[in-house]
């Protein structure tokens, strides 16, 4: 199942749109967290289609957010098996008009760790969905090996910094 964690504005505290977090209910094991199924689901080839299912749903409940009159953008984590797919932009494009939702209203998350090795096969689907009118971001940024390089090569939109920098902020002042 598809659940959706707010996402909210520092400067007002509202909703601005939302992250939407794979959640597989198992019948007898209860709530089964994503670090223990979806490693499973790579390495068994159904990430893909898994993902696709993922992104069309969370396209369809944002655009039916946006007809009850919240405009709100919806996050989808991407896994590197769907950037290197050929057909991946189409699914994009194909997701966003079986909804409605406008392209600026979708943002893909894409870990940094699956952009770290070599992200060049992946700038022609990154500049298509650019050029479709998505908003593309790096999540857990500076948890990995790549630095600041790499974020003039791509066309990202957003970057979520890893938690190892925000943890300690309350507490550690080298932190703040």
């Amino acid at each position: 199942r598809v659940v959706y964690q707010p996402i909210a504005s520092l400067a007002d505290g509202a909703a601005v749109g939302c992250e939407a977090l794979l959640r597989w209910q198992h019948p007898t094991r209860g709530l089964v967290p994503p670090n223990e199924f979806v490693p499973v689901a790579e390495e068994e080839g159904l990430i893909a289609p898994i993902g696709r299912w993922v992104l069309h749903q969370a396209c369809h409940q944002a655009a039916d957010w946006r007809r009850r009159g919240a405009n709100l953008y919806v996050s989808v984590n991407v896994s590197p098996h769907q950037l290197v797919r050929e057909d991946f932009v189409a699914e994009v494009e194909r997701a966003l008009a079986e909804s409605g939702l406008p392209a600026p209203l979708l943002c893909l998350e894409m870990t940094e760790t699956s952009l770290v090795e070599d992200a060049r096969p992946l700038l022609p689907t990154l500049r298509g969905l650019k050029e479709l009118g998505v908003r593309l971001a790096i999540d857990d940024f500076g948890g990995g090996s790549s630095s600041f390089a790499l974020l003039r090569m791509l066309p990202i939109h957003v970057i979520k910094v890893d938690r190892v920098f925000i943890e300690g902020l309350p507490e550690r002042p080298d932190d703040r």
